[in-house]
């Protein structure tokens, strides 16, 4: 069988202020007892071959080259597989990408944000607005030509200026795909125990998502997702993973895989994962996950595939309540398919809802 392979490193030289993903800030490199660990859990899984690998974080550009090479050999990895290494701007060098390059690593996602210093500031990122320049040149001399760039919306004082400024200076370095994420106020971070003054409200975050849809766009830039923009063949196969409920496992603290229909995880504990390792059962795939993640997606919600794979179909009530919608302009309902606009894609979570409550047969 083929399965996503997700390689989670829990470390990071500071943690950032809005971050509640599981990682340990303090750290410059990570331990070879850590990538050992990591090996001996992906030789667990024989007999996938493993058609994406992403290294997420905390910081994976804290792992040396060799590190990198070594959890690759381990691993059944097909051909052309794609292979995704998070980075922050402020821990790569040109050697350091070469390095990785040369490793097999044939897609780098930079945590870029804003292109607005201060706002790096406020965020606790310890990268400048020059060093992302700096990275994305670096790294096309390395040879890569599959680059993403993060950013992220809503921040304290945000103008259409920052976000424009942010998103002219990605396509003008060439990245190849965007994600956008509005800024969330999460609880266990430094944000949530000092929340910042003059963070947009409701309405004025969703005016900032739409416009930064409408901008994103006009650079080329094809949204494939309710956060993602991509140029035509580079959208992210491995994310792709997870939105249509294909097979993925995850490899280290916190991190969560999904296999055969089966949802297990990794506690939140390094020393346990290092030391003893086991995975706790997290349930089964059910049709309200189709629903809601095949919304997140351009493409949409496919109803007859809900009928064929799940049992479900709308009822006449529902038929004329998403009609409603799309009169409002909320979705688009075309070849028996639900795809949600930008618009619509604020309004997600209520749409699927109204969809779940469907009735097995009709």
């Amino acid at each position: 069988m083929t399965a996503g392979l997700y390689i989670h490193i829990p470390f990071c030289v500071k943690k950032c202020n809005y971050c509640d993903f599981y990682s340990k800030g303090g750290n410059l490199t990570v331990s070879d007892e850590y990538v050992t660990a990591v090996i001996r859990e992906i030789k667990k899984y024989k007999g996938i071959q493993w058609k994406t690998v992403y290294f997420g974080g905390g910081t994976p550009s804290l792992l040396t080259p060799q590190q990198v090479k070594d959890i690759l050999l381990s691993a059944d990895v097909m051909e052309n597989a794609e292979i995704t290494l998070e980075a922050n701007p402020e821990t790569v060098t040109f050697e350091k990408l070469k390095g990785f390059r040369e490793a097999g690593v044939n897609r780098l996602s930079f945590g870029v944000q804003t292109a607005n210093q201060k706002s790096l500031e406020t965020l606790g990122r310890i990268h400048s607005n020059r060093k992302v320049a700096e990275a994305f040149e670096n790294a096309k001399a390395a040879g890569f030509t599959n680059i993403s760039g993060d950013v992220m919306i809503g921040l304290p004082d945000y103008s259409n200026r920052e976000l424009d400024d942010t998103v002219e200076l990605l396509a003008q370095l060439e990245a190849t795909h965007i994600s956008s994420y509005m800024l969330k106020i999460e609880e266990g971070t430094p944000f949530a125990v000092n929340t910042p003054q003059n963070i947009p409200d409701d309405d004025r975050m969703s005016d900032f998502y739409l416009y930064a849809c409408e901008k994103i766009e006009s650079m080329g830039y094809k949204q494939y997702e309710i956060s993602n923009f991509a140029k035509p063949g580079y959208e992210s196969k491995h994310n792709s993973i997870y939105w249509k409920l294909e097979d993925y496992v995850g490899i280290g603290p916190s991190a969560h895989s999904c296999l055969e229909g089966k949802r297990f995880y990794y506690p939140r504990d390094v020393g346990a994962f290092m030391t003893n390792p086991q995975t706790v059962e997290d349930g089964e795939v059910d049709v309200d996950e189709f629903i809601m993640l095949s919304l997140r997606l351009k493409k949409g919600l496919d109803l007859t595939e809900l009928k064929e794979k799940w049992g479900r179909e709308l009822t006449r009530l529902q038929y004329k309540k998403l009609k409603i919608l799309e009169n409002q302009g909320y979705i688009i309902f075309e070849n028996n398919t639900i795809s949600l606009t930008p618009k619509g894609f604020l309004m997600e979570n209520a749409i699927a809802c109204e969809i779940m409550m469907c009735q097995n047969g009709g």
